[in-house]
């Protein structure tokens, strides 16, 4: 019986009551307004707020002959709110239409109808969104109010008895006007009760609800097939839990990058300079003239500030970009029955996920059904011990756990910002702007030529400032400047301005702003066209330490091979089967192995006899192997009952399975691994014809020799092997959390193909001329591993039998260290290793001094990921836990594009060096000339806007320029430069200080000698030595493109974008000299004087090239003065 919800209709009464004595009109008018006040009132109760009641709907019982108004169910979907109301509001006009036979009239064959076409009104106006708890009472309210609305009406006002009022007959047939049923069907189970369930882990309210059925249930969720899955259900389920994504924080603005600029120490030392420089330039030389060199540096220091920030901007967004990419990761779900993978944002309530080992758990949810799961929730708690999750105990599930071990499938019950871990994630903002160690060489690089710069100008200005006041400095006259007693006051404060002028100028050219920036833009353009090129790079410092790596160690599987296995040899007993339908014997014990122990799934479509299979690249084979060539059938699998599973991982090698069958109660181990492994476990085996065989010696070695036979085929060797478990063991077998492992009889042999990459033989052998050793790591047999690293090159001609280069992972961990570490280097191929093994290798190879990349795609590649200096995932299909441990993104997996990645790497690193080439010539020029000629003259050639101008342009269009030349081949005919090798090689110290020393000798000449040489006024002269400087900038970029090459032009052409930069240095020059030239206080330049400047700056390419031919040691220059 459902609750009555009694109403009061006569507090509302007397205010429609509708007069019986009234015109006509006005009468029409009563009716209209009653109308009105009905849509009226159903808008204004739209905001209540109650709460609801989860499983009850609620009857209007009018004060009159009891029938039924309106029965609304207690839920509604969001979508359907608003039409829900827009029919109730429909039929309550209806019921009003029908009730207004126009009583004014005394003709009764004519009836006239109530027009509502009066001023215009909104008759309902229903919010896009409304809060779940208060939709149910929304229509409750408005359901009472049209009633309460109609009941006004009943009121006869054609009665001409004043006093007495004729009330409508309702003794009709009870009827329901209006019956809204529900659309989203989530009525038995509310969001909060979901979200706390899980959170709170609440197994007692969990029964209340009918355990996980019960929710599922609730949830319109299938447990073996999911949710029917189709746009509409989806839409729904979104629209009522939310989609499974977090709120981020807001993106940093590029306000904030401003800021940040601002608080650069060398920003803050130019703002201080330019303060100075705009003060005493007034004082020197007047408002109207004296502000062009303050001025001239606040513009200078706002266009550094604007490119800085707006670089760092927009590789914050770059970077928001890419994290999206890397968050999108596929989750296998099952939906209408089939099993099929989706993005993690797509995830809804109601979702069966499948998860496995290496797995983060993309929900809160229930665990549905499943073996051995445990997680380990030290992301959500910090305990680092595993957590058992079952039926009964602990069914729960939370969002951002990972799975240690078996494999299960759960019900999702909370997504997003729904659960613990989406309130964790909006509250953290991954930093973009991540300070990669080379980064922090070069902040310190610059920090200490700033404080050189510092030092030196203190001198200067010391020095200047004694020449001054002891009277040995002369003005432009010829005439002693400072006179204790006769120069004014004035005077003095002039010269010592232009002084302090001169020091400014020389921290302003000693400070490399530049370099931390070009820095920060070569690895933003590289990271987008290394994303082109399949690499994601997750790790700022991996895009430059690749370029280091000395040494690869590479998995097998899915990147050395295709990953696209198939069952290729069969072996019962002794017998090599090539069909299926030639075996005599029964293959159930083969199909029950499959069947049962296994991670994956077969669908078949119901439209056709098509079959999918899903699952693991080796699962998926021998499926679709026992499916289509044994003639398997799933169905009938069902007559056993799982007790206890084993999870396949890379340590064991292989997976068990305990079951029971129903028919007869007797209880089986099936076992499937790696043949060596489930061999060793044996004692007896089937022949071809079904017969058990005793295992003996000879038999076993010639199993053994099969098996490496297989293996040196480049097969994956795999076998099967069973035990019934005896009467009076079987009640212990049922409990036994350990399965059987010994004495069990051998079923049959398979063998795997898993074909090689093409190019990938390629591949190996240009990371090997690079002089870079690739190791491959394996958990394979040592034949297999042996094969396949002469497949691609790995190992060649003449050391396959060498025991030093092919290794197993156990005999290598029973080394001592001092074996290890001799070891180590010859070491080519490791066979049989577990995850201890591969991350004890890295470990070796770091103390040996060799940068380490490592590739991986499973949880047990995640320890030695990490240890790694460069940790590459494999693919889009690993685990996530193996994802989060690595520092490169590999997108298709193919080894030939690690080989890429190596090549970008090193084009990173040799663009940053060639930048920092380029920026230190100009930076050690312009200090030693502003020094030697601010203490000779007491005045500097290049002012302080001269050298920001000179710094903006290089420093922005020149990374540019450098930034974009692409890998060549030549890079990968160098040998890796290690983790020793300094940044600035003795080959940069060598291009560097010759150009440097050509452009001091070129531009001291001109201050010096220019005015008698060549008859230059002063401001010339400085126009030509500020032109001449830029054009040398200009010119020495060609001269950084190769720091070893003679022929600085190679390829230049393909360089379009090189080209066009230098280009728009020329005209920004131009612009500055003819055009801007009161502003940067220069003089215009005639032809001649420009072809002069062009014709110097271009002296600087051969000798470029003459310089190369001088030899340089190997042994860094800082080596010999630590000495």
């Amino acid at each position: 019986m459902p609750n009555i919800l009694p109403v009061n209709l006569s507090s509302i009464g007397s205010s429609l009551d509708v007069p019986s004595t009234l015109s006509k009109p006005s009468k029409r008018w009563h009716w209209a307004f009653v109308t009105i006040y009905c849509s009226s009132t159903l808008h204004s109760l739209l905001n209540d707020p109650l709460s609801n009641n989860k499983n009850k709907s609620r009857k209007l019982l009018l004060n009159t002959p009891p029938f039924v108004v309106l029965n609304v169910p207690s839920t509604l979907s969001k979508p359907s709110k608003r039409w829900h109301l827009t029919f109730a509001t429909i039929n309550c006009c209806r019921a009003l239409h029908s009730l207004l036979n126009d009583p004014l009239s005394n003709n009764k064959n004519r009836s006239r109808k109530l027009l509502l076409n009066t001023p215009p009104f909104v008759v309902l106006n229903v919010p896009s969104t409304l809060s779940k708890p208060s939709k149910r009472w929304h229509l409750t309210f408005a359901t009472i109010n049209c009633c309460r609305a109609l009941h006004s009406l009943l009121n006869d006002p054609l009665s001409n008895n004043k006093n007495k009022s004729r009330k409508l007959l309702l003794n009709t047939t009870p009827f329901v006007v209006l019956d809204v049923k529900p659309c989203s069907g989530f009525s038995d189970i509310d969001q909060t009760s979901l979200i706390d369930l899980v959170k709170e882990k609440k197994l007692d309210q969990l029964r209340e609800l009918g355990g996980v059925e019960g929710v599922a249930e609730a949830l319109k969720a299938d447990i073996k097939n999911g949710i029917h899955g189709d746009v509409k259900d989806v839409a729904c389920r979104t629209e009522e839990f939310g989609s499974n994504t977090y709120q981020k924080p807001p993106m940093k603005s590029f306000l904030h990058f401003v800021v940040e600029a601002f608080k650069d120490l060398t920003i803050l030392v130019l703002l201080a300079c330019a303060a100075l420089s705009l003060g005493f330039g007034i004082k020197k030389h007047g408002v109207k003239v004296g502000w062009y060199d303050g001025g001239s540096i606040f513009l200078a220091i706002f266009l550094v500030i604007s490119v800085s920030a707006g670089t760092n901007f927009k590789q914050n967004r770059q970077f928001d970009q890419l994290s999206k990419v890397s968050n999108n990761i596929q989750v296998d779900v099952v939906r209408h029955g089939r099993r099929q993978q989706i993005s993690i944002f797509g995830i809804v309530v109601g979702d069966v996920v499948c998860l496995k080992i290496g797995d983060r758990v993309p929900a809160d949810g229930l665990f549905l059904d499943g073996h051995s799961l445990e997680v380990d929730e030290s992301s959500m708690t910090g305990e680092s011990d595993h957590v058992e999750v079952n039926t009964s105990l602990n069914p729960f599930l939370s969002s951002g756990t990972e799975v240690a071990d078996g494999y299960g499938r759960m019900l999702v019950t909370s997504v997003g910002m729904n659960t613990t871990w989406g309130e964790m994630m909006s509250t953290i903002s991954r930093d973009a702007n991540e300070q990669t160690p080379l980064q922090a060489r070069l902040n310190k690089l610059t920090s200490s030529i700033g404080k050189v710069g510092l030092a030196v100008a203190f001198l200067v200005l010391a020095v200047l400032l004694v020449l001054y006041f002891t009277g040995n400095t002369k003005d432009e006259n010829g005439n002693q400047e400072f006179n204790a007693r006769k120069t004014k006051a004035g005077d003095i404060v002039k010269a010592v301005a232009g002084i302090i002028t001169a020091a400014i100028t020389i921290v302003v050219v000693a400070i490399p702003e530049g370099l931390p920036l070009a820095v920060t833009l070569i690895l933003g353009y590289s990271i987008k066209r290394m994303m082109a090129d399949k690499a994601m790079v997750r790790k700022l410092s991996a895009c430059v330490t690749m370029g280091l790596a000395t040494t690869i160690c590479t998995d097998k599987t899915g990147t050395l091979t295709l990953n696209e296995m198939k069952v290729t040899k069969f072996w019962l007993g002794k017998q090599p089967i090539e069909a299926a339908s030639s075996i005599a014997t029964d293959l159930k014990l083969i199909r029950q192995g499959v069947a049962l122990n296994t991670t994956g799934s077969i669908y078949r479509e119901p439209s056709s006899s098509k079959v999918k299979f899903s699952g693991s690249p080796t699962e998926k084979a021998i499926l679709s192997w026992a499916v289509l060539e044994l003639g398997m059938d799933m169905e009938r699998m069902k007559n056993y009952t799982i007790l206890h599973v084993e999870a396949f991982n890379s340590e064991k090698k292989r997976s068990g399975i305990l079951i029971r069958k129903k028919a007869d109660n007797t209880i089986h181990v099936h076992w499937k691994g790696a043949a060596e492994m489930i061999l060793a476990m044996c004692s007896s085996y089937y022949d071809a014809s079904g017969s058990m065989k005793d295992l003996d010696d000879g038999e076993r070695m010639n199993f053994e020799q099969t098996i490496q036979g297989m293996a040196a085929s480049s097969l994956r060797c795999m076998a099967f092997a069973h035990k019934q478990i005896p009467k009076e063991e079987q009640e212990i077998g049922e409990g036994l959390q350990k399965l059987k492992e010994d004495s069990l009889t051998l079923i049959a042999l398979v063998g795997i193909k898993d074909p090689c990459r093409p190019g990938v033989r390629k591949a190996v052998e240009d990371c090997q001329y690079a002089g870079v050793n690739v190791k491959m790591i394996t958990g394979d047999n040592i034949f297999t591993a042996r094969a396949i690293a002469i497949e691609c090159g790995i190992l060649r001609p003449g050391q396959e039998m060498d025991s030093e280069a092919v290794v197993e992972g156990e005999v290598f961990g029973q080394y001592t260290e001092e074996e290890r570490m001799e070891r180590v280097d010859k070491i080519l191929v490791m066979a049989g290793s577990s995850p201890f093994d591969k991350l004890l290798l890295v470990q070796c190879l770091k103390k040996k001094g060799h940068v380490v990349a490592v590739t991986g795609d499973d949880t047990n590649d995640a320890p030695a990921l990490i240890e790694a200096d460069i940790g590459l995932f494999m693919g889009i299909q690993g685990t996530e836990v193996a994802k989060e441990s690595s520092d490169i993104i590999i997108l298709d997996g193919n080894f030939a594009s690690v080989a890429t990645v190596l090549r970008w790497g090193r084009c990173v690193y040799n663009n940053i060096q060639k930048f920092i080439q380029f920026q230190l010539t100009l930076n050690v020029a312009a200090l030693v000339i502003n020094c030697v000629t601010a203490a000779s003259a007491s005045q500097v050639p290049l002012t302080a806007f001269h050298l920001l101008w000179m710094n903006l342009i290089m420093d922005t269009l020149g990374v540019l320029a450098l930034a974009t030349e692409p890998p060549n081949k030549e890079l990968m005919e160098k040998p890796p430069v290690g983790r020793a090798e300094p940044l600035i090689t003795n080959i940069m110290w060598r291009n560097l200080l010759a150009q440097a020393l050509y452009q001091i000798v070129v531009l001291l000449t001109l201050q010096f000698k220019g005015k008698s040489i060549f008859g230059l006024s002063k401001k010339v002269k400085d126009t030509l030595i500020f032109n001449t400087s830029v054009l040398c900038q200009v010119f020495n970029e060609f001269n950084a493109r190769e720091l070893e090459k003679k022929n600085v032009f190679t390829g230049i052409r393909k360089n379009k974008l090189f080209l066009g930069i230098i280009g728009l240095a020329i005209i920004l020059q131009v612009v500055m000299v003819e055009f801007l030239n009161k502003f940067a206080d220069i003089e215009r330049l005639d032809w001649t004087q420009w072809f002069a400047c062009i014709g110097v700056a271009a002296a600087s390419c051969p000798i470029d090239w003459l310089v190369k031919y001088i030899p340089v040691s190997d042994k860094p220059i800082l080596d010999y003065l630590k000495r």
